[in-house]
């Protein structure tokens, strides 16, 4: 991280208390608003991100804790709130993978499928890959086990935090006038 940064943060802050895992947290949340990105959309097709610094301690401790928040669902360090079942037994292997909007399922063969998918979790992407049918392409023509299973509804649970996360970290941005930041 360069040193200036460090110098410019320490300093509108008055503090030495700053942890790195501080500022990478408030740069994790920043990164992760919808508007952030809406808003710097092209900007960030051709450049690397820029980081805009805000000199308000309260909104800069409020993106901390969201940014933490984030960075220990997507470690895996915490698990979300299970949302999702896999109400039917079978040979558990992932022949095809279908989203069925109107049923909120994740078919992964005839006969079994995953229960309770809001279709804007099955439609979440990261770095262009769309995450819930990513994950199970990958295992195709594999036999599901249990840790499997629950791992992807692990998954499931964690992207319903995260866009339920991400939301406050606009309303936050918003409390306080907005981008940019001040």
């Amino acid at each position: 991280m360069p040193l200036a940064f460090c110098l410019a943060i320490t300093t509108i802050f008055n503090t030495n208390l700053l942890r790195p895992e501080d500022i990478f947290n408030y740069i994790y949340a920043i990164f992760h608003s919808p508007i952030y990105r809406q808003r710097y959309a092209e900007f960030l097709k051709i450049d690397f991100p820029r980081v805009p610094l805000t000199p308000n301690s309260a909104l800069f401790w409020e993106l901390v804790t969201k940014g933490d928040k984030l960075v220990k669902y997507h470690l895996m360090k915490q698990t979300g709130t299970e949302i999702s079942t896999y109400p039917l037994p079978g040979s558990d292997l992932v022949e095809q993978v279908k989203y069925n909007e109107n049923h909120q399922q994740i078919w992964i063969n005839s006969e079994q499928y995953f229960d309770q998918v809001p279709q804007q979790i099955w439609n979440f992407y990261i770095g262009g890959y769309q995450v819930c049918q990513k994950w199970l392409k990958d295992r195709k023509g594999r036999q599901l086990n249990f840790d499997e299973i629950s791992h992807y509804q692990n998954i499931i649970s964690i992207i319903s935090e995260t866009i339920k996360i991400m939301e406050d970290i606009d309303q936050i941005i918003e409390k306080y006038g907005g981008f940019p930041l001040e």
